[in-house]
């Protein structure tokens, strides 16, 4: 028997919401011995195309927004230990039967669900160990518990400075904490390294806001606020925002789209506006630049509870809601600028992936082990 034949798998669920899910996978999955064989069941395949590494990719049905057949199905109550749950749907049924099919195929040394408190505990009930992605947000209800206690494991992509203080010490001693992990490895520049590259002023104020396509989106009137309230800056917009059609434009208000090379933006800019994504978070902590932090809406206040405790610790100055006028832009700026640097940049760690990878491959392991 040769070692990739010794090595059992580890299977991963990637939800298909945004890119994060998977990108963060990915990052992990390259750490892993090359001999551990790795399947990855998503609906989004895609989201993996050009993946280096030799995987195995199962395609679930979508269920998401897949209709309720009747009145009577829809009107029944969902359980309070599950969150998604709807009756009679045939693509939820399609899904756990591809799950529990593959993992009987397969029979992983391990399933890490990213994310689904349902997932968690399906696997337990199929006998399969399961670890559980950790997440922020008010996630103290019996369904998120519950999965919890189901995992032989939890797995947390932050540090533990980052930990909200209403965690149970129990899901506390469970957490593996890897650090905080960004999926992306470009270069840093430094700050006039970057302008000259992208062809900025080298010294006029920049302020660059980063938008995602994993939520509802940046609003675009609040940035035109902003513009109009700092004048002599030059805002710098990645990724797509929402327009209402009501908005005026400013000739200091640029909107770039989607583009390559956004640690090259980050780098260049005086302050970095962004959502609470964990990716997003420790992107800018990598590279390093006061950070104002405008949490989008999140299920379980994901981004919200994780923007307070950025605020807690220093870290970033948080924006619970769009300011509506001018009078606050200057002061926010100026406050993230005041931020002590290392408060935001010691949350990042260059080996989160490998640790995570680490604690996974052990985990698999020592858990199969006959001693």
């Amino acid at each position: 028997m040769n070692l990739a034949e010794s090595l059992k798998p580890i299977t991963f669920f990637i939800h298909h919401q945004g890119r994060g899910h998977a990108n963060r996978a990915m990052a992990i999955i390259r750490e892993l011995p090359a001999e551990r064989p790795v399947t990855i069941l998503t609906a989004k395949p895609s989201l993996f195309d050009g993946f280096e590494r030799e995987i195995s990719i199962v395609q679930l049905p979508d269920m998401i927004g897949a209709p309720v057949p009747t009145p009577g199905l829809f009107a029944q109550a969902t359980p309070e230990v599950m969150h998604c749950v709807p009756l009679g749907v045939a693509q939820t049924r399609a899904t756990m039967r591809t799950i529990i099919d593959r993992l009987d195929d397969v029979d992983p040394a391990l399933f890490v669900v990213d994310v689904s408190a349902e997932i968690a505990m399906l696997a337990r009930i199929a006998s399969v160990p399961a670890i559980s992605i950790r997440m922020h947000g008010d996630r103290l209800d019996p369904g998120h518990l519950g999965a919890y206690q189901a995992s032989v494991g939890l797995l947390a992509p932050f540090g533990e400075r980052l930990e909200q203080d209403d965690t149970p010490a129990w899901v506390r001693a469970k957490t593996c904490y890897a650090g905080g992990l960004c999926t992306t490895v470009d270069a840093v520049p430094t700050r006039a390294e970057a302008r000259a590259k992208l062809g900025l002023d080298p010294d006029k104020e920049i302020v660059v806001v980063l938008t995602g396509g994993g939520g509802a989106g940046t609003p675009y009137a609040p940035l035109t606020m902003a513009a109009r309230a700092v004048p002599d800056a030059l805002w710098l917009v990645l990724g797509p925002v929402h327009r209402e059609g009501h908005e005026t434009d400013f000739g200091n208000l640029v909107e770039l789209g989607w583009v390559p090379g956004v640690t090259d933006h980050i780098a260049a800019a005086d302050v970095v506006i962004a959502s609470a994504g964990d990716n997003t978070v420790h992107e800018i902590a990598r590279v390093g630049r006061p950070y104002v932090c405008a949490p989008e809406w999140r299920y379980f206040g994901e981004q919200t509870r994780k923007a307070e405790r950025l605020a807690e610790l220093g870290a970033a100055v948080a924006l619970p809601a769009w300011p509506g006028a001018l009078a606050p832009w200057r002061g926010i700026l100026d406050a993230a600028k005041a931020l002590e640097p290392t408060a935001l940049a010691d949350l990042y760690d260059a080996d989160a992936a490998s640790v995570a990878a680490a604690y996974l491959d052990d985990l698999a392991t020592s858990l199969w082990s006959a001693e």
